[in-house]
């Protein structure tokens, strides 16, 4: 079996992600902060650069919003004009497998990374106020760690390194102590793709390995950030929904029979359904096209795979169910609004006829 003396550099990034608003107006960040750009893709050479963002979001370094190293990690930010706020640390980190395997399962643990990821999130919240719509009282979260392997101590390929390190790198994925089973190594590992002889990604639901060149894990590490920024946007569009069907179903249940004849129960639910409906709709598909990517068929895989671990699909597909399902209750309250302002119409006309006719057996109005 192969054995590699070392890792020559690579990196970790710890991403942490924060739904923080409803929009952010990035031409407004850039002109508050004065600093920072918008991000752009970094491919691999061979590769056509037809992976593009709708709207790039905007990439602030830590020195320029006055956010300091912590921990030994490199603050960058990024913010998304759908309203996610991106905090990457980095750290630059060399040595042996098994000073690397440590180092990693002590990310895993390291609770003051997430601590201090939010305080830097909020404080840059608060230096770009101006430029964010509706900001959320409540930060939805979303985590990853990615470790990347930008060089060894051999030219080996990505087959011969997980024959070695096969067993190091699932452990490390999984964050666990313990060596784990054949059985389980196998299930994180059978989850990768390469396009090179010598490269690697895999990605697991909570952290991905990738062994590239420095310009190929900067293009992997950009695509699994954006995709983390999906799913959680979608996370929060599921949660969302739930409370606002809640909140909705009391009142289509609400009695009186002044309450319904008026048909206000099914006309102010219509209302809020519709007004749900056309906003959700209109957010993931703004998230859902931030990203274009045609004709590089690697970075699609890359996308896909990660999208797949991330269970990404599922959480689109929950929130594509639950606006089905208010797109019903919308046709529903539609029609009932209708039927109980006929049958209020009906009961007028009937009330009319009545007092007509007692006014002409009162003498009180002449034929």
């Amino acid at each position: 079996m192969l054995v590699m003396a070392g890792i020559v550099s690579g990196s970790v990034t710890a991403f942490f992600l924060f739904d923080v608003a409803e929009a952010i107006d990035l031409v407004r960040v850039q002109r508050d902060l004065g600093g920072g750009s918008p991000a752009r893709l970094s491919l691999k050479p061979t590769m056509p650069a037809y992976v593009q963002y709708r709207q790039p979001p905007f990439t602030i370094e830590g020195h320029v919003v006055d956010m300091p190293d912590t921990d030994g990690f490199n603050a960058r930010f990024k913010a998304f004009d759908y309203g996610v706020i991106s905090v990457a640390l980095t750290r630059s980190l060399s040595g042996t497998w098994d000073e690397w395997l440590d180092y990693g399962l002590a990310c895993h643990e390291n609770a003051a990374l997430a601590q201090n990821a939010e305080r830097f999130a909020r404080a840059l919240v608060a230096r770009i106020h101006a430029a964010i719509a509706r900001p959320r009282d409540e930060f939805l979260a979303e985590d990853y760690l990615v470790f990347a392997v930008t060089g060894t101590g051999d030219a080996a390929t990505a087959d011969a390194l997980l024959e070695a390190r096969g067993a190091s790198i699932a452990q490390l994925l999984r964050g666990e102590r313990s060596v784990l089973s054949a059985q389980e190594r196998d299930e994180v590992l059978r989850h990768r793709i390469s396009y090179f002889a010598d490269d690697l990604v895999i990605p697991t639901w909570s952290s991905a390995f990738i062994r590239d060149t420095e310009s190929g894990a900067v293009a992997a590490l950009e695509i699994i950030e954006f995709a983390n920024s999906q799913l959680l946007e979608f996370r929060y569009y599921d949660r969302l929904l739930d409370a606002e069907m809640e909140r909705i179903y009391p009142q289509l249940q609400r009695t009186g029979w002044l309450y319904n004849w008026l048909a206000r129960r099914y006309a102010r639910a219509a209302r809020q359904v519709h007004s749900l409906f056309i906003d959700v709709n209109e957010l993931t598909d703004r998230t859902e096209n931030a990203l274009k990517i045609v004709g590089d068929v690697y970075a699609a895989r890359v996308f896909g795979l990660v999208a797949a671990r991330l269970g990404l699909i599922e959480w689109k597909g929950s929130v594509q169910e639950k606006l089905k399902t208010l797109d019903d209750i919308y046709r529903f309250a539609v029609e009932q609004t209708s039927m109980a302002r006929g049958e209020f119409l009906e009961i007028i006309v009937v009330l009319i006829l009545v007092l007509e006719l007692v006014l002409l057996m009162t003498g009180g109005m002449r034929l």
